[in-house]
């Protein structure tokens, strides 16, 4: 590329344009190509048109049009802090056998709770680890909403396997997964859960083999594909119905800003690349320009500068926006699994009901069994009503924090950068006034 083509300095952020409603974006892998141009407006015309989820449903939180309205619209009460279980998951230590290469994490708990034997523990854990731990909470609690973990392989192209980048960032993924289980009111006090931050690996090894075998699981499944097949639900309450078209939407969106972010990052990096090549061309050009010399120097020395600027602002982007972003792309596949299973036990529940009503039956033989039923669907839309409520106040909180510090961080990046060159513009017409008044003295 060029490096002519664009002057040195900050990079706009792009603006959303009008335009008729595509469908639905899928997620961007960083080594794709960026050349269509008209796929990356369509994008922009997705998350421009229809702005607001609050015209979507009651429980759509509305989307302000300024950074200081939104730091408005999510005000919440602080509330006291009252936690026993304190996890951190750091250490990654490589491991090569004969048969696969893999990381470990040390899993580290601090906790004043009665039900553990000891105030601390110390434990290593495998990505696998992790996902058992998942498939467990998900097994025993399917109408909550369990906290993603990051995918097991990355995005092509985006950064090399078990490469210092790809650890650190797994690294605080698996941290914040532990931490969200443990700040929830049902899921920190599973006995899974308890197992994983406490057992040693062979402990853990014996009780995984403890679990469901395949006929079971087996059974699990198809009576999942039994009750999606019955098709949609008739008996569904309205509440759920709208969380059903809300988290339609929120999908939706999400997906368009982690594609634009993802961009906006791939664009800034090459534009660093460039500058990082830019800059020592005038320190070279200023060796044969004794008259000019200086000021090449100068812009050379701004170009520094801005380089320096842009990759602290890059750090930003990727460490307090991105992840937060990514993560919301794969809770909203979770909570559309979640509406899922609830709708499941619903539908289990309203054939048996249509089974009595249809006097296909015995009353004595189905009526124990729909009370249950109903016991079991009642549970369940009571757990997901509140942690409905837990997420979508955290998702706030969280969307809140990102873009206010993303905002903060534009504004002291375009600050240091138009300092910079406002001060080498200055130092220049000083250099030339000095220069016309050495010309008029006689």
């Amino acid at each position: 590329m060029e490096a002519e083509g664009r002057e040195p300095g900050p990079l706009p952020a792009p603006s959303p344009g009008g335009g008729a409603e595509p469908e639905p974006p899928e997620l961007l892998a960083l080594d794709d190509d960026d050349d269509d141009d008209d796929d990356d407006e369509d994008d922009l015309e997705v998350f421009s048109k229809d702005t607001s989820l609050a015209e979507v449903n009651s429980f759509s939180p509305s989307v302000p049009i300024s950074p200081s309205s939104m730091i408005n619209q999510y005000k919440f009460e602080d509330e006291p802090e009252l936690r026993d279980l304190f996890i951190t998951v750091d250490d990654p230590e490589s491991h090569i056998t004969a048969i696969e290469t893999f990381i470990t994490y040390r899993v580290v708990t601090k906790t004043s709770r009665g039900e553990f034997d000891s105030s601390e523990y110390e434990v290593r854990r495998r990505y696998q680890d992790f996902l058992w731990l998942k498939s467990k909470l998900e097994e025993a609690h399917p109408t909550l909403i369990i906290p993603p973990l990051p995918e097991k392989f990355i995005m092509k192209g985006m950064v090399e396997r078990f490469s210092d980048e790809f650890i650190e960032t797994r690294r605080k993924a698996l941290h914040k997964f532990l931490n969200r289980i443990a700040d929830h009111p049902t899921l920190t006090f599973n006995e899974d859960f308890k197992i994983f931050l406490t057992a040693q690996a062979w402990e853990l090894s014996s009780h995984k083999k403890q679990g469901p075998g395949l006929l079971s699981r087996m059974g699990q499944t198809v009576r999942a594909v039994t009750s999606s097949v019955r098709g949609g639900v008739k008996n569904r309450p309205e509440m759920f119905t709208e969380m059903n078209h809300y988290m339609e939407t929120f999908s939706q969106k999400i997906n368009v800003l982690d594609k634009i972010a993802h961009r906006i990052y791939k664009e800034e990096r090459e534009y660093f690349n460039e500058m990082k090549e830019y800059g020592p061309i005038y320190t070279l050009w200023s060796a044969s320009e004794e008259d000019i010399a200086d000021s090449l120097k100068g812009v050379a020395s701004c170009i520094d500068k801005c380089c320096k600027a842009t990759e602290k602002w890059m750090a930003g982007l990727s460490e307090n926006l991105l992840p937060i972003l990514h993560e919301y792309v794969l809770y909203s596949e979770i909570l559309m699994g979640v509406l899922k299973r609830r709708d499941q036990i619903q539908g289990e529940l309203d054939s048996k009901v249509g089974a009595l009503a249809s006097k296909k039956t015995e009353n004595d033989m189905f009526s124990e069994e729909i009370g249950k039923l109903e016991d079991k669907v009642e549970c369940a839309n009571n757990a997901l009503k509140a942690d409905w409520d837990r997420w979508k106040q955290n998702m706030q909180c969280d969307m809140r924090s990102a873009f206010t510090n993303v905002a903060e961080n534009n504004l002291h990046y375009y600050e240091e950068c138009l300092a910079t060159w406002e001060s080498f513009l200055a130092s220049q017409t000083v250099d030339l006034h000095v220069e016309e008044d050495s010309e008029d003295r006689p």
